[in-house]
């Protein structure tokens, strides 16, 4: 690519990913426009209405590119298309186009740490050992005793190595075996994937979020991994072994520096990366001199078991691990874990989105979180994750968290005109169309949430501080130029003291005559937010 074809521009001071809330689109299950049972980007277009209604400012749509869908989507074959299931590429530029009219912003996903078996380059790979693209993949001998090269297991459970019996070596696959894991101390596949990245934000892509960014630098030549101390038998039998030399390699901090120097080449656009793991682990992905990613992805509270010491200790902890001048953000939920009001309970969906949604910076929120969508309870005979396939009985398969958007009534809820690739569920307070008519629902209080944040900059760029944590009732401050709100939560299932005074700006239980907000008190399962005086 023509790099003198190249706009480059400064970022504005106040950037928009700081001030706004991502919603992340799992496009399968969103809106089905063609009737083949599974969503679309025309689908997606035809509910952005929506999502301006409810009040975001960017979207984040996982993969939609060509692939053989063994890993729905994350298993790509060609890097510069759309896959027809999802559309045309005339569709994304009308989908874009669509999107920036309505003053959103679109961020896709960039999956630079592996391709498909089926990917042209891979075809070529494997077709010799002298294949001028054999380089672009990591490929190893054989143990002596034919064995693979390391005790490595991949993600999915079964050995991170698959033999290839045609050139008679093994190659790395970190996900699913047919997924081979890129090779990025080849220059040319960096220069091929940096290039990808310019091809989609000359596009208009706003933004990418980058799957899989902590395994993009494996070194199996450091050899295997040690026992994981703490493993047992009902874990994942991926983390059998700690993955010392497969993940947070060093190398792959300069590959994101690398994506993050491409980014600054186009105006206001913001580079988000998947980094799971320990805090320290996850700030490193910032940068010495905040060259890397903007907004590593902050997980702590995806695995949090929802109970009021263990979140203030992640909440805190983690404002305290940010380094100064780098700016947070929390996730709650997505495609890859059980939906937050299951894991909280339904009936505290609430106080997890009023959390989400106050605490100090960016927050990202999983389609149909916003309507209390519950993690589901997939038939045998339906299930699609090939996580679950490959290692059964354990739990972990994700389709769960990947139904359909319930829209409506009818017989698949507004989603398509033929049965869905999943089942529908509908949560407890009903579809999207219940609920915006029910001032009281979950998806009304966090439509209030948005407007309240909105116009609340306190709420958005304020500092943030603990006043109290005990008796089930969390409670915290955000500050800004001299204006304070409380946001007052309550993880029990009895009312609560309220232990702060102020103006209440908004409740979560709005049921008329209900009081509680003018007592001093917070309902059962209830948040308050209140200006202090």
């Amino acid at each position: 690519m023509n790099q003198q074809t190249i706009q480059t521009a400064p970022n504005t001071v106040q950037e928009w990913w700081k001030t706004g809330i991502i919603y992340q689109i799992y496009p399968r299950s969103f809106q089905d426009s063609d009737g083949d049972g599974i969503g679309d980007l025309r689908g997606i277009e035809s509910r952005l209405d929506y999502l301006v209604d409810l009040g975001i400012d960017a979207i984040w749509i996982s993969p939609i590119f060509p692939s053989p869908m063994t890993d729905f989507g994350y298993d790509i074959s060609d890097y510069r298309g759309i896959d027809p299931m999802f559309g045309t590429l005339e569709d994304f530029d009308r989908l874009v186009a669509a999107t920036h009219r309505r003053g959103l912003k679109l961020i896709l996903d960039f999956v630079p740490s592996h391709t498909s078996e089926k990917h042209p380059w891979f075809v070529e790979a494997r077709s010799s050992r002298t294949s001028a693209r054999r380089d672009w993949y990591i490929w190893r001998d054989a143990k002596p005793d034919g064995s693979p090269p390391t005790n490595w297991i991949s993600e999915f459970g079964p050995s991170a190595w698959t033999w290839d019996a045609g050139t008679g070596q093994y190659y790395l696959n970190i996900f699913l075996s047919e997924q081979p894991a890129l090779n990025w101390r080849n220059p040319e596949v960096q220069a091929e994937m940096l290039d990808t990245m310019r091809f989609w934000y000359m596009r208009g892509v706003d933004g990418f979020r980058v799957d899989a960014i902590t395994h993009v630098a494996p070194d199996p030549d450091k050899g295997d991994h040690p026992p994981n101390p703490a493993w047992r038998a009902e874990m994942n039998p991926s983390q059998r072994f700690l993955k010392v030399h497969s993940k947070h390699q060093p190398a792959g901090f300069d590959y994101v520096r690398m994506m993050r120097q491409v980014t600054e080449e186009f105006p206001d656009r913001v580079l988000i990366g998947e980094t799971d793991g320990e805090l320290k682990e996850v700030m490193a992905y910032y940068g010495a001199d905040f060259d890397a990613f903007q907004l590593p992805f902050n997980f702590t509270l995806q695995d949090a078991p929802w109970e009021l010491p263990e979140i203030v200790r992640r909440i805190e902890a983690y404002e305290a691990a940010l380094p100064e001048g780098a700016w947070g953000n929390w996730v709650l939920g997505n495609h890859d874990c059980a939906r937050i009001a299951s894991r909280a309970g339904p009936a505290q969906a609430a106080v997890a989105a009023t959390l989400l949604l106050t605490l100090r910076g960016t927050p990202t929120l999983y389609q149909g979180d916003e309507l209390g969508m519950e993690s589901a309870v997939i038939p045998p005979e339906a299930v699609q994750d090939p996580w679950e396939k490959q290692v059964p009985g354990l739990g972990l398969g994700r389709d769960p968290a990947r139904t359909p958007m319930p829209w409506e009534p009818g017989p698949t809820h507004g989603f398509s005109n033929s049965q869905p690739w999943l089942p529908v569920f509908v949560p407890v307070e009903g579809d999207a169309a219940a609920q915006r008519a029910d001032p009281a629902s979950m998806l009304n209080h966090v439509r209030a949430l948005i407007v309240l944040r909105r116009k609340t900059p306190a709420l958005t760029l304020g500092s943030y501080e603990t006043i109290t944590a005990q008796d089930g009732v969390y409670v915290f401050a955000r500050h800004l130029d001299g204006d304070s709100y409380h946001v007052c939560l309550n993880f029990t299932d009895t009312p609560r003291p309220c232990p702060v005074s102020g103006e209440v700006v908004l409740s979560s239980y709005v049921h008329e005559g209900d009081g509680a907000a003018h007592a001093g008190q917070i309902a059962p399962h209830g948040a308050l937010i209140l200006k202090a005086g």
